[in-house]
């Protein structure tokens, strides 16, 4: 695995507190899902990135799927999944393992993600949509909801860029998602070490063009905290996806997973979330989940119903 190897002198933070230590449950609701995913040589952002909450979502009947392969062509120094900038050639066959796995599994929700493929023409839209028409097929009960990547790249005109992204969301969006994730993942000040190869301006964009491309579908993003944000930025960031209509939030802590990626400067706590939470709803997000375990896909299902 290549790696920031700048964060590999860092001694490692002191224990987590207390309220971000909890089991990753047990044996049953974890084994299921494990042995499809292996059976079909698939991958899922809730084993790549060791998710805390993943055998929770396991038993509600749903999981989230990595795209793409196992390999990102970006080098984001927060995520735990491999980077490279010569990934394997697509899997043809991909689609149609997803779509077995979701059969065999009965999951009632699915979130499709993908590493970033900016070896692809179309930055990887193929694979949501090939997916997305397989998971129909085998079991079209099944809710869809995507968490994409930028789509950007390979364009040094910045409107010529925002164009083909817009195309490449275009694509996606076509294919009816009930939901359109995309991550900001941190506030402005901290993109360029935090997300590299991403700007937090073209992710707005992204997130507006979803709204203008498909009114009726939601729009969600999320941020990690803890890298080092203040409050106020945190405000701020929340402002700006409003502006752009993001109506759906997730807050979560960020944790490290090696001392090879980016440090915790600090833990925010759950009274920290809990009013941020609130003051994100007075913002007029329709749905929150905020808390130090929450991720992008947290009661992902949830965002088919009411907000709580």
């Amino acid at each position: 695995m290549s790696s920031p190897s700048r964060y590999s002198a860092i001694a490692p933070e002191q224990r987590l507190p207390p309220w971000l230590r909890r089991p990753v449950g047990t044996a049953s609701q974890l084994e299921a899902v494990q042995g499809v995913v292996k059976q079909q040589r698939l991958h899922t952002i809730c084993e790549e990135g060791r998710c805390p909450n993943r055998a929770e979502c396991y038993a509600a009947g749903t999981a989230t799927f990595l795209l793409g392969g196992p390999i990102c062509t970006r080098s984001c120094a927060f995520c735990q999944v491999d980077k490279g900038q010569a990934p394997a050639p697509l899997d043809a066959a991909e689609a149609e393992r997803v779509a077995a796995a979701v059969a065999s599994l009965q999951l009632s929700y699915v979130v499709l993600t993908a590493v970033a493929r900016d070896d692809l023409a179309d930055h990887g839209a193929c694979l949501f949509t090939a997916t997305m028409a397989a998971i129909r097929r085998s079991r079209p009960g099944t809710a869809i909801e995507v968490l994409t990547p930028d789509f950007w790249g390979g364009h040094r005109d910045e409107a010529d860029g925002l164009a083909a992204q817009r195309q490449r969301l275009a694509t996606v969006l076509a294919a009816e998602p009930v939901c359109f994730n995309h991550n900001l993942e941190t506030v402005e000040r901290l993109q360029g070490e935090v997300r590299r190869g991403a700007t937090y301006r073209r992710s707005l964009a992204l997130l507006a063009a979803a709204r203008q491309l498909a009114p009726q579908i939601p729009t969600k993003s999320g941020l990690m905290l803890g890298l080092g944000e203040t409050q106020e930025e945190v405000l701020r960031t929340l402002a700006d996806l409003r502006r752009v209509d993001c109506q759906r939030l997730t807050l979560g802590q960020y944790l490290r997973p090696s001392l090879a990626h980016i440090p915790v400067a600090r833990y925010w706590t759950p009274a920290e979330f809990e009013e941020l939470g609130v003051i994100a709803r007075e913002l007029g997000f329709e749905q929150v989940r905020s808390g130090p375990l929450v991720r992008s896909s947290y009661h992902a299902a949830g965002s088919t119903m009411a907000a709580s």
